[in-house]
């Protein structure tokens, strides 16, 4: 009902540029693996607190790219399927 009373010009099925975004999930998933990699690596040889934070927060970059891939993943299959 309140999808009538639009004002905006945004069509009603736009939809997220899936291509792009699995792109961008793509590469924070890289970028995290390496990243988290490096960090582990200084935090075991340095033994110091910021690295293992570091690497904690590149698991948590890489943790939410897959769960973002994923999704993407059920996206694209659920329009396949329509």
């Amino acid at each position: 009902m309140w999808l009538r009373n639009r004002q905006g010009t945004e069509p009603v099925t736009a939809r997220s540029p899936l291509r792009v975004r699995r792109i961008m999930s793509l590469v924070a998933l890289a970028f995290g693996l390496v990243a988290g990699v490096f960090f582990v690596v200084l935090a075991v040889r340095t033994g110091e607190e910021v690295w293992r934070w570091e690497a904690a927060i590149a698991a948590a970059v890489v943790v939410i790219a897959v769960i973002d891939l994923l999704v993407l993943r059920r996206r694209s299959r659920a329009q396949r399927d329509d």
